[in-house]
């Protein structure tokens, strides 16, 4: 997505801004993230600060950031607060406090693991029942995408052996892991480094992907993430095991929802293939074998 520099935005964009701000001193471009058009640290008066982020409405990403804009009051104080909202001259921008931090290690050994699953511990408690009702819920996207199904019936040429044997068992699964997946806790679902800041505690950034889910999805993410930052299996869900939500689970619910979330990895790296994908998908393929080949107490229907 082209990114644009303060000074090539429209100036009623700009305008706008610094009605809602006062005078912007200076502008730090921040060059994380992928579904912006304009990101950027304000520095304002009186040492106040503010990060910044806009998208043009005729995008795609437009979308997600409304959802992002509209579930921003509802979250918790571990959330940068959501300051503003204003669309003007072909722009959606919005504005959050400040957070000055890094961004979180999930490799073995990292002290922002602890800090991570307590953030989304706490924003699972917080957020259920879901203070908004109308967001898509995460089971509604895997009955609509429904990956298993797909790869079934049109497997690709270089899709893996152990996942093409089990192809038409995952994809008879995939109704229960669709009930599974819903549930009425609003979820981040983007778990990943760039999405969470640690200042002296975690905190989780856009929520632009958020959705109606089970309390554990994000959880379930977070495992991923630590498999691909070099976990085994095993190691990262012993990173996430003294976590209520995650406790609180049926094991074999956990498996059902691994092979899910694989699932819609899968697919997307061969519908959409990108760099991006390849990594998550492997250790999410990773996860699913674990929780259906090698722990045998584990009960996958």
């Amino acid at each position: 997505m082209q990114r644009h520099q303060w000074d090539e935005l429209p100036e009623p964009v700009r305008a706008a801004v610094r009605d809602r701000c006062g005078d912007v001193l200076e502008v730090r471009p921040v060059e994380d993230g992928r579904n912006s058009n304009f990101a950027a640290a304000l520095e304002l008066p009186f040492g106040d600060r503010a990060f910044c982020k806009g998208v043009r409405v005729d995008s795609n990403a437009a979308g997600m950031l409304r959802v992002e804009a509209r579930v921003g009051p509802y979250l918790p104080v571990r959330v940068p607060r959501l300051r503003w909202e204003i669309e003007v001259a072909g722009w959606l921008v919005l504005a959050f406090d400040y957070v000055h931090g890094r961004r979180a290690e999930f490799s073995p050994g990292s002290p922002d693991i602890p800090l991570v699953v307590d953030a989304l511990t706490e924003c699972a408690v917080l957020l259920t029942p879901s203070p908004i009702e109308s967001l898509p819920s995460l089971g509604e996207v895997i009955a609509r995408v429904e990956p298993w199904r797909n790869l079934r019936d049109d497997p690709p040429v270089a899709l893996d052996p152990w996942t093409r044997h089990h192809l038409s068992r995952f994809a008879g699964q995939e109704p229960a892991a669709v009930e599974l997946a819903s549930g009425r806790t609003l979820a981040h679902t983007d778990v990943h480094e760039l999405n969470i800041l640690i200042d002296r505690e975690a905190r989780l950034l856009d929520w632009a992907w958020a959705k109606l889910a089970a309390p554990w999805v994000d959880m379930s993410h977070l495992v991923i993430r630590l498999i691909a930052a070099g976990h085994t299996p095993e190691q990262a869900e012993a990173c996430v095991a003294g976590s209520a939500v995650w406790r609180d689970t049926p094991p074999g619910s956990v498996s059902a929802l691994a092979v899910q979330i694989y699932g819609m990895w899968e697919y997307l790296r061969h519908t959409d293939p990108r760099p991006i994908r390849e990594g998550p998908t492997l250790a999410a393929r990773q996860w699913a074998n674990y929780r259906v080949e090698t722990q045998s107490r584990v009960p996958y229907p």
